[in-house]
């Protein structure tokens, strides 16, 4: 096996090949490619369960008051659903960011948990997030896997044991209890799961804890403290960001007028609407729409 630096440079030179500028979607399904060579400013989007790596230079990812910094050398795990605001932090022409995103299968964890015999400890009070040191064991295999983006043939026989190579790693390495939270369909993280996508399903609706809960299937208690846990926000919270985040996308694509976006979205009060909007992104729905139409 080569050393880890020799890795992460091959690793860069296939990131390189393979990526266009900014998000490039590969030929191996759920493998993201990205590039970058300025910064950016910070911009919402919605992580779901993956493993996403730096071969070069760094970002900073944004959940509640949180921030998570990764640079080359470092992956992030997401276990759930989050709304988050991502920046690149370090690029340039000559040392552009350079990294890849992975989807975690639920499923796929599940079935290596049974067949390893593997009992998930439910450590829901943690994180839906967390970031740890690449080592050998699983560089390795995320660059044999980008070589077989060189390599047609190989892909359909090579990929899906690669990827469950991955998996095993990722199980078996420091954030393995994140991971294996995905694979454990009756731990608090995959109940409060549920409570989340009901969240997104839903996000006009008035929010009852209560019923919260009841879609979770744990007592209001519980699964108001393993949510604000999970997420780093309160249900109250993480509605008005999904809110907020729907909103941004109708100003880009509909021709409809603030005051109508914030009632689709769930507000009663359009001042109220345009009041966290701005407390949000900065600028008011209305320019704010005007900028990213430009």
């Amino acid at each position: 096996m080569k050393r880890e630096d020799e890795l992460l440079t091959e690793l860069q030179a296939l990131i390189r090949r393979h990526a266009a500028a900014g998000e490039t979607e590969t030929a191996l399904p759920g493998l993201l490619l990205s590039t970058y060579t300025l910064p950016t400013r910070s911009e919402l989007y919605w992580a779901e369960p993956s493993f996403a790596l730096i071969a070069q230079g760094a970002k900073d990812v944004v959940l509640g008051n949180e921030v998570f910094h990764y640079a080359a050398g470092q992956y992030l795990i997401y276990s759930v659903d989050l709304p988050l605001s991502s920046r690149v932090a370090l690029a340039s022409e000559k040392g552009p960011l350079l990294g890849l995103g992975f989807k975690l299968n639920p499923d796929r964890v599940a079935t290596l948990l049974l067949e390893a015999g593997i009992q998930p400890k439910d450590r829901s009070r943690q994180r839906g997030i967390a970031v740890s040191n690449l080592d050998n064991d699983l560089l390795d295999p995320v660059v044999r896997l980008l070589r077989l983006l060189d390599r047609p043939k190989d892909r359909a026989m090579l990929a899906d044991s690669i990827e469950r190579e991955i998996l095993w790693r990722l199980i078996n390495g420091e954030q393995g209890t994140l991971v294996q939270q995905l694979g454990f369909a009756d731990g608090h993280t995959m109940q409060i799961s549920r409570a989340i996508k009901w969240i997104r399903a839903n996000y006009a609706r008035a929010l009852r804890i209560e019923e919260m809960a009841d879609v979770a299937c744990m007592s209001i208690t519980s699964f108001y403290r393993h949510f604000v846990a999970v997420t780093s926000l309160s249900p109250i919270q993480f509605q008005k960001q999904v809110r907020l985040q729907v909103a941004r996308a109708l100003l880009l694509s509909s021709s409809k007028n603030v005051a109508d976006i914030g009632f689709e979205v769930g507000y009663d009060s359009s001042s109220q609407f345009s009041r966290e909007y701005r407390r949000q992104f900065g600028r008011p729905p209305r320019e704010d729409g005007d900028s990213l139409r430009r």
